[in-house]
């Protein structure tokens, strides 16, 4: 029974010095972060108070919305510390081998699988290419030249028609980079769960098929699972070892810490 209260004291101070450390990482290259954070925190305090002063609060009254203040106050600074930390994050990593990965690598919910060991790379110039799966279909991942990695690309494709023939799993192509026709790397993720392919409405009901004459393109589970053991199947055959520079399996700890925020 001693034991209980020495852990959960244990787990505040953990907590605390996570919270400690966020902060630290991200005022290093964000000197605005204690202002936006203050800023913030009082802002609610503030409105609360002329909203009291006003209308003319009682004493109990103006103590129970001053807490309340507080803690959404609290609260405000604390979503401003993870978002500028994040942005941090996604800065530190850009540009670095193997930080597409590093991103999606705890992307495991949803039927999303994003495997860390790259399927094709260029060892001259590094350029490199990841490949995932969902229910919504296939994802390319590149990092590198864009021209390099577009035919690097239509050969990965190709590999993947020859595993999957007679299908109509959609690929989905992603370059990283900060260009036109590029995805960020601090909107990969969304970008990727947002990807959908429409396609023609199979069902034999005329009503619901003029209502909706397409429908998104879904595995199913089995099917998911299928897949995902034929494009193992083909990486075992031609795998590629990660770049140097870049650890998925250790990326960007201070980064780690600031998404366990979300």
């Amino acid at each position: 029974m001693a034991e209980k209260p020495a852990k959960k004291k244990s787990g505040k101070r953990n907590l605390f010095k996570q919270i400690a450390q966020v902060y630290q990482f991200t005022h290093e290259e964000d000197k605005q972060l204690p202002w936006l954070m203050a800023l913030v925190f009082a802002a609610p305090i503030v409105l609360m108070i002329i909203l009291g002063v006003v209308q003319k609060w009682m004493w109990l009254t103006w103590i129970f919305i001053m807490i309340a203040a507080i803690m959404v106050g609290l609260l405000f600074a604390t979503m401003m510390l993870t978002r500028r930390a994040d942005a941090v994050g996604f800065r530190k990593m850009e540009g670095r081998p193997g930080a597409a990965i590093a991103v999606l690598s705890n992307m495991n919910k949803a039927g999303f699988s994003f495997p860390q060991e790259p399927v094709w790379i260029d060892p001259r110039t590094k350029d490199a290419i990841w490949r995932g799966t969902g229910y919504n279909g296939i994802y390319l991942i590149g990092e590198g030249n864009a021209e390099r990695l577009k035919h690097a690309m239509d050969r990965q494709e190709h590999a993947i028609k020859g595993v999957t023939a007679g299908s109509s799993i959609p690929v989905y192509r992603f370059y990283i980079g900060n260009g036109k026709g590029q995805t960020q790397l601090k909107d990969l993720r969304k970008t990727i769960v947002k990807k959908k392919t429409l396609q023609p409405n199979t069902t034999t009901n005329k009503f619901m098929k003029a209502i909706h004459p397409h429908q998104r393109f879904l595995l199913t589970r089995t099917e998911l699972s299928t897949l995902n053991d034929r494009l193992r199947t083909l990486q075992s055959k031609n795998g590629y070892s990660i770049p140097k520079g870049m650890d998925p399996n250790h990326p960007q700890k201070i980064s780690r810490r600031a998404m366990r925020g979300r």
